[in-house]
């Protein structure tokens, strides 16, 4: 790191402090004004803050080391991004009319209290062990790399790093609350772009253009079956990323994930109205065709450029290279002075725009969804001050996950995507029936998410214990253990799917007065009017647009 890239980095943060402070001086009489940013963000602010809380560690480390390990298979996730235009079409009228401030209050809207104390459950466990550790863990790994330091006052310099950003971020988040992360995403996002696309430029430059990626890439091969690291669509016999599971599997956890989750969903409920919500998700559908390019894409390249070399990426105890080390080592050792330190700013904006969300998303489902429900009378001041704590529970939490993280799964964005595949299908199944099925009751929708749940810990805990233990054939290990992942989603997604629509069955259907503009064929003229008037042809054009793009990848990559 030369001088430069100090000052570089310098600047940015003159910047990030100022936004902050504008964001300080703003009102913020109550929790809503905390947690949603009043209620009045715009399309542009919603869109970028999507993209930025989802672009965090495990892209700039994840998507890259996969990209370097497996190719083109790990892509399937990011070209999901369509799905996006899901949440912004059919979801943003359910959730403005429903008035809801998280996803499990909603769900207690639609279905009962019990669903929204599960739901909170499983977001929180899934923010320690995915979104937590994850960031942390990258954000220790990635600066470890960059400024080529192992240890500083006789401690590893990767606790002191991801300790660091952790503060850092927590310091602004909790200070200035949604507003600061919207804000501060405005000025994230472009420079993260640009930081990357630098990177890919500079990378197929070195490693001799596109058609060298492709050929050496091509070259590898990834099973016995004739397909290699630039195939997205693999033989369906294939150990890690079968086609039809990949297909499936990706689908489940997009869905959940942009239509669910309440990391994403709380940046489209801060819009001013559905118009602005669901022109802030086709914004963000936009933004979202890029992560292959700018992340998968170069972790391939430095790939091809440590076939060429011999010795780019560094090397494992086990003899093999890093994958997850692609991105951070393209930074290091292709950019100039002055470049390095704007794509290091790059990827403090990235890591900390995830935090940041993080720490809001999670301050809400506890503060809003646990202690406002036993406690209604609680000040808003004090409400807020409780989601702070709560936060800090949460992130040490995840820090303490880290470790075990490393023993079930070798590249991060596997992994990520591995925890995800068995906590999605049943808050999955429980949403898309619960608003396309009038018949789905209370109770179905309970015992959809208790049944996704216990099978997904029960999963979850088959992989560490056999991970780190090994054990004898049988049925259990057979079926928890040794199912490909991807298909193991499928029949998840499958299963919850039978629980709640049979248990409805046997349970009383919710009264119309429930579930009245929460479902399908509920609306009333006034609400139906309403959304009617918050699109118009552009909307549709760039939604076609959109899903066209879509389209012509899987057809260059099939």
């Amino acid at each position: 790191m030369a001088t430069l890239d100090f000052i570089v980095i310098g600047l940015f943060a003159i910047a990030l402090i100022g936004i902050i402070v504008y964001v300080l001086k703003q009102k913020q009489e109550n929790s809503g004004d905390y947690f949603l940013g009043g209620r009045d963000a715009g399309w542009i602010a919603i869109g970028a803050s999507i993209f930025a809380s989802n672009i965090g560690s495990e892209h700039l480390i994840g998507l890259a080391g996969a990209g370097a390990s497996s190719g083109m298979a790990m892509a399937h996730w990011e070209i999901q991004g369509w799905m996006i235009l899901i949440l912004g079409w059919v979801f943003v009228p359910f959730y403005s009319r429903s008035m809801a401030y998280t996803m499990p209050e909603f769900l207690e809207r639609r279905y009962n209290p019990q669903s929204r104390t599960i739901l909170s459950v499983i977001s929180l466990i899934s923010y320690v062990l995915t979104k937590v550790a994850v960031t942390v863990y990258a954000g220790g790994l990635v600066f470890q790399q960059v400024f080529g330091i192992k240890e500083l006052w006789g401690i590893d310099f990767f606790w002191i790093a991801a300790i660091g950003l952790v503060l850092i971020t927590a310091a602004y988040t909790i200070f200035g609350g949604m507003k600061s992360v919207l804000y501060t995403s405005v000025l994230q996002t472009p420079i993260l772009l640009l930081g990357s696309l630098i990177i890919l430029v500079l990378g197929l430059k070195e490693v001799g253009g596109w058609e060298e990626v492709v050929r050496i890439a091509g070259a590898t091969s990834v099973n016995d079956y004739g397909d290699s690291m630039i195939n997205l669509i693999r033989d369906n016999r294939d150990p890690n990323f079968p086609w039809l599971g990949a297909l499936i599997g990706s689908s489940i956890i997009g869905f959940w994930y942009w239509c669910t989750d309440q990391f994403i969903v709380q940046r489209v409920l801060s819009g001013k109205n559905q118009k602005e919500a669901r022109r802030g998700t086709i914004f963000g559908a936009y933004l979202k065709l890029l992560p292959v390019f700018l992340f998968l894409i170069p972790g391939m390249i430095a790939f091809a450029i440590h076939q060429k070399t011999g010795a780019f990426l560094p090397l494992m105890e086990n003899g093999m290279h890093n994958a997850d080390a692609a991105f951070p080592t393209l930074v290091a050792k292709l950019l100039p002075a002055g470049v390095k330190g704007l794509v290091v700013c790059g990827i403090l904006a990235a890591l900390m725009s995830s935090l940041a969300s993080l720490f809001n998303s999670s301050a809400m489902l506890f503060t809003i969804d646990f202690y406002k429900r036993f406690k209604p009378e609680t000040p808003e001041k004090k409400l807020v001050a409780i989601g702070q704590a709560a936060t800090v529970v949460i992130v040490i939490l995840g820090i303490l996950w880290i470790p075990i993280m490393r023993t079930v799964g070798d590249v991060l964005y596997a992994y990520l995507q591995d925890v995800q595949s068995v906590l999605a299908p049943g808050i999955a199944a429980a949403f898309l029936l619960g608003i396309t099925w009038k018949r789905t009751s209370a109770q179905g929708g309970m015992w959809g998410l208790i049944s996704g749940l216990v099978i997904g810990l029960t999963r979850l805990g088959a992989n560490v214990y056999y991970s780190n233990f090994g054990g004898g054939d049988s049925l259990f290990k057979n079926i928890f253990y040794d199912t490909n992942w991807l298909f193991f989603c499928g029949w998840m997604f499958l299963f919850c799917l039978v629980v709640v629509v049979a248990v409805s069955l046997f349970t009383p259907a919710p009264t119309a007065d429930k579930i009245q503009g929460l479902v399908f064929g509920t609306a009333t003229a006034e609400q139906k009017a309403e959304t009617r008037a918050s699109w118009n042809k552009w909307d549709i054009v760039h939604t076609c647009i959109i899903l066209g793009i879509t389209g012509a990848f899987y057809y260059y990559f099939w």
